[in-house]
Parts: C-alpha cells; sequence; structure tokens
C-alpha cells in the first residue's frame, strides 16, 4: 500500500484489552494525541467498556481465543494512515507522542521499531529480558497494511512488509508485572495458551531438547543479558525464559 508522502498523515492507535480496568485510564490518558483509538474488548468481564467509552466510540466486542486474531481485527478497523499499536499496560510518554507524531510525517519507510523500558512494579528492570519474556523493542509503528500477526495464541508470529525505518529514540513505557507472584502467574498463563498451539500445530519439540532449553535460556537471560545486574528480578526472569518450553511442552502431553 502506498500512500502521498506530500499530504499530512493521521494516526490510528490499536489497542486489544481483557480486562484491564486498573491499567487502562492511565495508558490512555496518554494516547488522546492520536487521530483515532480502536479499542478490542475480548471476553471483558469488568469495568474495562465503560472506561473505554470515555475516550473513543469505535470499540470493538467479542471473544477471540487466538491472540493473532484480535490484533489483527483491530488492525483492520484502524482508518489512517499510520497505525500504532501499543497494549493496555504501556504507557506513551509526552515525549515519545512528540517523535511518533514527527515521524509519520517525514519517513519514507514503512515501519519502525520502538524501544521498550520494562518495569516491575515502580522498578525499571533494564537487563535480562529476552526468549519471550519481555521485549527490548517492538515493530510498534507502522503504515496501515504493513503489519500482519500470525495465528498463534501466545506470542504470535509477525509479518511485516516493505523498509524497516530508524528505531525510534524515546521509550515506551511497559509495565509487566507488579511482583513475582504476577510474573509465575504470567508464565502459567502463558504456558497454557503455548501448550494449545503446540498440540494445534505439533511443534514443541521434544522432552531432552527442552530440557537442554532451560540451561540454554538461563544462561542467555541470566548471564549474556545481564540479568544478574537485577538481583532476585533478574534471576526470576532468567527462570521463567528457561522454564517458558519445557512447561508448555508438559502440558501439551498432558
Amino acid at each position: 500500500m502506498q500512500n502521498s508522502y506530500k499530504t499530512k498523515k493521521k494516526l490510528s492507535v490499536a489497542l486489544c484489552i481483557r480486562n484491564e480496568e486498573e491499567k487502562l485510564k492511565k495508558c490512555l490518558d496518554a494516547l488522546t494525541f492520536a487521530d483515532e483509538i480502536i479499542i478490542l474488548l475480548d471476553d471483558c468481564t469488568d469495568n474495562s467498556k465503560e472506561i473505554a467509552k470515555r475516550y473513543t466510540k469505535k470499540i470493538i466486542e467479542g471473544r477471540w481465543p487466538i491472540e493473532g486474531d484480535r490484533r489483527n481485527l483491530a488492525i483492520k478497523n484502524c482508518k489512517n494512515n499510520w497505525i500504532l499499536e501499543v497494549d493496555a499496560d504501556e504507557i506513551v510518554s509526552k515525549s515519545l507522542a512528540m517523535e511518533v507524531k514527527e515521524t509519520i510525517q517525514k519517513s519514507k519507510n514503512d515501519w519502525h521499531p520502538i524501544r521498550v523500558n520494562n518495569h516491575i512494579g515502580d522498578r525499571l528492570i533494564k537487563f535480562g529480558w529476552g526468549c519471550y519474556i519481555g521485549k527490548g523493542q517492538y515493530a510498534g509503528l507502522f503504515r496501515n497494511g504493513f503489519k500482519i500477526w500470525g495465528s498463534q495464541r501466545v506470542h504470535p508470529k509477525i509479518e511485516l512488509k516493505g523498509s524497516s525505518g530508524l528505531i525510534l529514540k524515546k521509550p515506551l513505557d511497559h509495565f509487566v508485572d507488579n511482583d513475582i507472584k504476577d510474573m509465575f502467574n504470567r508464565l502459567n498463563a502463558y504456558t497454557d495458551a503455548r501448550a494449545l498451539d503446540i498440540r494445534d500445530n505439533n511443534d514443541g519439540g521434544n522432552f531432552l531438547g527442552n530440557v537442554k532449553r532451560i540451561f540454554s535460556r538461563f544462561f542467555k537471560c541470566y548471564f549474556l543479558r545481564k540479568g544478574y545486574k537485577e538481583g532476585r528480578y533478574g534471576f526470576f526472569i532468567a527462570l521463567c525464559a528457561g522454564l517458558y518450553p519445557i512447561w508448555s511442552y508438559l502440558k501439551a502431553k498432558k
């Protein structure tokens, strides 16, 4: 899809949520700079809809077991030249918002990565993320039609079309979990979803291979990505990264 670079570009925000009433208002307060906000409510049973209605009329409701399906639907409903994709536990700072607005007016590329600052509670955790646990950056800003999510329940594959632009300088703040208990609960939920993907696609590898990944993934996060600098949080992030494949595999085979 080609757009004219001479006309003023407009921005849509795509936001998929499930029971995020505690975080949603703060997220949406930071998105009022956008020309359009699309909110997809996935099987919400809390007050998320009432909060969302204060910010936009463009709300989609339903239930989508496949993460990629709901993300693609939210993107499909965006009407503007550029799309910014965020989650309810993420905050766009004023400086990042300004950079996004400037980038879409002058960029000759089709998508731009965005840096991510990951937090646990109020603490910024700089080191150790990876192996599907947290994210250092993501393709969050893209032209309409240039990003497609795969059909997986958790951590869907992404197809990006066109050319990549420079990574944005200002980071997104991602509030991953409140504490170690939340981190464990998220790992449990992710491995439940991954187990179903393994059953559907038969792509979970074998027992011995997944046992080896416990150590290789732990080593990568804790030592190579310097998780040891983050104390107990760095250790637990590395532990979660190591356990994710084998726990998913065992659940799939149960």
